[in-house]
């Protein structure tokens, strides 16, 4: 097959990693910037050029889009969907998905249980948006960001208003989040694969600090999930429409809480930590749909 793996570096690790995994079942793979990627739209003949030519005779394309090329990130994807070209990630998923309010809203429509949250566009709000929350501390984060950066645990309520009202005037979209007490700075990875769930970890934020993104010096273990937090996570990435995603999940007295759904999520963590071949079993997924 002729695959091409859409990301702004080649070096990356989950990119290279999925570049061995290609070559090594003797495919022919190539790394194409999606942001050098230009879209000519045209109903008889949409095409794609990349440097000024046109990409032709492509079988599959693995997108590793980056939160600050999503936008762009998904038309390259959308063109290549015009085109017929097998994708791993289409367009709308990674939108619904790379949107931290949307995707919780959609969860939580279908049933899935998520933190309590809340987000105004108004300024005035943000003393009943810290009342309503509940019980404090709480987490205050904003809706872009990623890996854990703009992500602040807000002890008091004067400290919450502090912390949202300086948001507000840089005109930085928030969000306020109950804090779960009893995840104890832990959560949980699912790594998801055509509907089924192909690797797992735990992610324990480092002493003194909340956060548990590896990033940010958390450390990781393999765990195992109980039968009910598998069919969430599965359930998760079915809804909105991804067949490859990692799902992050708290495990709270009420049961498993859904924090976010990565349409791109990283392999550097999972592999390293499981000993599995995740690169592998996307490489396959192609394969069975090409």
């Amino acid at each position: 097959m002729n695959i091409i793996i859409l990301s702004r570096n080649p070096s990356l690790y989950s990119t290279d990693s999925l570049l061995r995994a290609a070559r090594k079942k003797h495919h022919y793979v190539r790394v194409l910037d999606h942001m050098h990627c230009d879209i000519h739209i045209e109903s008889s003949k949409p095409c794609i050029l990349y440097k000024g030519q046109e990409i032709n005779n492509v079988d599959a394309i693995i997108p590793r889009i980056g939160s600050s090329a999503t936008t762009y990130g998904a038309a390259v994807i959308r063109q290549f969907e015009s085109m017929g070209i097998f994708s791993t990630l289409n367009s709308e998923p990674l939108l619904k998905a790379r949107d931290k309010l949307s995707c919780l809203q959609i969860l939580a429509a279908n049933g899935i249980g998520v933190p309590k949250s809340l987000v105004s566009n108004n300024y005035f709000s943000i003393q009943s948006m810290v009342d309503h929350v509940g019980s404090l501390p709480a987490i205050i984060k904003l809706i872009n960001g990623t890996h854990g950066l703009g992500v602040i645990l807000a002890e008091t309520k004067s400290n919450a208003e502090s912390i949202m009202e300086a948001f507000y005037k840089s005109k930085q979209k928030v969000m306020i989040q109950e804090y779960i007490q009893e995840a104890k700075g832990a959560d949980i990875r699912v790594f998801i694969v055509d509907g089924e769930i192909v690797g797992v970890m735990k992610r324990q934020a480092r002493p003194g600090e909340f956060r548990s993104n590896l990033h940010r010096g958390a450390t990781s273990s393999v765990v195992s999930l109980s039968g009910m937090e598998a069919d969430i996570a599965i359930k998760c990435a079915e809804i909105l429409g991804l067949k490859v995603a990692g799902v992050d999940m708290l495990q709270s007295s009420r049961g498993p809480l859904i924090l976010e759904v990565n349409a791109s999520p990283g392999l550097e963590g999972i592999e390293t930590t499981t000993g599995k071949d995740i690169a592998g079993k996307i490489i396959n997924y192609v394969e069975k749909n090409v």
